[in-house]
């Protein structure tokens, strides 16, 4: 068994040499033998000049002259541009009871919305009947002003008659009740003297008489008693006289001048008390009265609120919801309007159009503003018609970016800016998507490249011409882009091939490296001496002209844990910054420390304290493999 299956191996064996020959004799082997020789030697080729043509596998563009439209492309929003804005003027949160669907031609007069008003209806009542109440309260005070000026006038006459009759009366005492009591006490004076003398004319014949014995000794008696009667009702009467004129005279006087007095002060009091009343009825009248009246208007309030529930189209139109017409953003995102949806005051509802003009409502983005103008033509396409472009122009650039889109994202600065579409267009509609081209200018004959190819190296525009195998660093003078193709002013010709891939040396900022800087706005100082200035006032140290070339032995710069970092003494200057010195500035410092004060050398003795401290730890994290620069120069 085994020798036949050395005999079967054998014979495959020649076989397999006969297909070998017979297959190298065939024309197809050695063509494809060619075929594949040819091929390695030009992949050879090419990797050898690879090698040598530093140019080889860049992606490149030629320089083109001709025609060039700058231009802003940028997306828009169709808007109608002579539309009535209706909003909710319901105060507070309503939801919608019923609702007209959205695209459809109204008539004036035809309801577009109903919001619910169960709410009004109930305040309406609970006012109508407070509206009342005040209505009563103010009748009752304009009653009581009434009634208190007629008690008032009242008083006063009356307070005025007994002033009246206090001065009747002390006058009437003066020019007649005393003058008629002083003849009286007069009169009976001399009627007692009179009757005095006849007494005693009676009583001296009685005496005769009764020596003669004519009469008896009691009618001597009789007429002798006559005599002292008469006698005392004269004393009496005198008497009488004298307190008239010494007593009772003065007191009635007195009091009545005292009633006058009385009486003028009661008749002041009066009138004011009758002011003061009247004052008081006018007021409460004039407080009913305003009450009574902010009740009516909150009553007429909720009256014109419950008009405003139900919202009638003002004018011949097809009605777009404004959730539909909004501009977007954050702030926009409200609910699609619908049936029980809550809609708050002043909120816009929906947007009538009256005329078929349009126009394209776009943002702006900040880097495009200073090439947007107004009056610029713009190109507008809508999504939704393909193939029909529409022209227009620029109308209106806000002021100040859209707080909208700041909101969204603080780095993005947009205007929102209004195009206004020419002629009536009546395929367009609120809401559509649209593309707009912002004509900024167009140039019949500009040299342009791509605006990858351009790159500001040292702050000048700067492109890499590809040229005889070799990359040529060139600056160029640019104009306009329209974020595909720039237009080169100068520094560069029509079929001049530019890399379209700048060389990463140039492109990159190296971490370090100096500030450079022709100079600052308005100052002969270049920036790097500037920055110098001011990082030793702040420190310290003057640096108003470091060394621009690193002391002979000096390490480069170091980056904390890996090449290309900040070494220590960058920052705040340590030891290693005093050694990197010039003697002068060493002498600067010197003069600098002896002027300072104690307390302000005492400052920089802890300042230094603590950036060698902090240059300790910075050197540990080092050390430990870490990533934290030291030498920040803050303290």
């Amino acid at each position: 068994m085994a020798d036949n299956n050395g005999k079967s191996n054998q014979d495959k064996s020649r076989h397999s040499r006969r297909g070998v020959l017979r297959l190298m004799g065939s024309k197809g082997f050695w063509a494809a033998l060619i075929l594949t020789a040819v091929v390695l030697i030009v992949v050879l080729l090419r990797v050898v000049r690879g090698g040598e043509d530093p140019t080889s596998g860049l992606a490149t563009f030629v320089a083109k002259r001709g025609p060039l439209t700058i231009s802003i492309p940028e997306s828009g929003t169709i808007k109608a541009k002579e539309k009535i804005i209706i909003k909710n003027e319901i105060e507070g949160r309503t939801s919608i009871v019923s609702l007209i669907p959205e695209g459809t031609h109204v008539k004036k007069g035809d309801l577009l919305i109903e919001l619910d008003a169960s709410v009004l209806e109930d305040s309406k009542i609970d006012q109508e009947i407070a509206v009342q109440k005040a209505y009563a309260a103010f009748i009752d005070a304009n009653e009581t002003l009434a009634v208190v000026q007629n008690q008032a006038i009242s008083d006063v006459n009356v307070a005025q008659l007994t002033l009246e009759f206090a001065i009747q009366d002390l006058d009437q005492y003066i020019k007649g009740k005393y003058p008629n009591e002083e003849t009286a006490a007069e009169n009976d004076i001399t009627l007692r003297r009179e009757e005095l003398t006849r007494a005693k004319e009676t009583l001296k014949w009685s005496d005769e008489l009764f020596k003669k014995k004519y009469i008896s000794q009691t009618e001597l008696m009789a007429d002798r008693l006559a005599v002292t009667r008469s006698q005392n009702n004269l004393d009496l009467a005198q008497n009488n006289l004298q307190l008239l004129a010494d007593f009772t005279y003065h007191r009635n006087i007195a009091q009545f001048t005292s009633d006058v007095t009385q009486a003028e002060m009661s008749l002041e009091r009066t009138e004011r008390k009758s002011r003061a009343l009247v004052i008081q009825a006018e007021a409460d009248l004039k407080a009913k009265e305003l009450e009574y009246k902010r009740q009516q208007d909150k009553f007429d309030k909720i009256e014109d609120q419950l008009k405003k529930a139900k919202i009638y189209s003002p004018t011949d139109a097809m009605v777009i919801y404004a959730t539909t017409a909004r501009r977007g953003g954050w702030r926009d995102r409200r609910e699609p309007m619908d049936i029980g949806i809550e809609v708050t005051e002043r909120q816009e509802l929906f947007h009538l159009p009256t005329a078929e003009s349009a126009m394209v409502e776009v943002d702006i983005h900040e880097a495009s503003l200073q090439k947007v103008r107004l009056g610029l033509p713009v190109v507008v396409t809508v999504d939704a018609l393909p193939g029909q472009k529409f022209f227009g122009s620029v109308q209106r650039i806000a002021p100040l970016p859209d707080p909208q889109s700041m909101w969204m994202n603080p780095d993005l600065k947009v205007y929102n800016s209004d195009v206004y579409l020419e002629g009536n267009i009546p395929s367009l509609r609120t809401g559509m998507s649209c593309k707009v081209d912002i004509i900024v200018e167009k140039y019949k004959d500009a040299v342009y490249v791509p605006v990858q190819a351009v790159l500001r190296v040292g702050g000048e525009s700067t492109v890499f011409v590809v040229k005889d195998g070799s990359i040529e660093e060139r600056k160029v003078k640019v104009g306009l882009d329209n974020r595909r193709m720039i237009r080169i002013i100068s520094g560069l010709d029509e079929g001049e091939v530019v890399s379209m891939t700048p060389p990463l040396k140039s492109a990159a900022v190296e971490y370090g490296s100096e500030i450079t800087g022709t100079g600052l706005s308005g100052s002969g100082d270049t920036l790097k001496q500037r920055i110098n200035e001011r990082l030793g006032e702040t420190n310290g140290t003057e640096f108003s002209s470091p060394p621009s070339v690193p002391s002979e032995g000096a390490a480069e710069p170091q980056r904390v844990g890996g090449p290309g970092g900040v070494g220590p003494g960058q920052g705040r200057p340590g030891r290693e910054g005093l050694e990197s010195l010039t003697p002068e500035q060493r002498e600067q410092m010197r003069k600098r420390f002896e002027n300072m004060t104690p307390e302000e050398r005492e400052k920089m003795r802890q300042r230094s304290q603590g950036t060698g401290r902090r240059q300790g730890r910075g050197e540990g994290s080092r050390q430990g493999g870490g990533t934290r620069t030291q030498g920040s120069g803050r303290d």
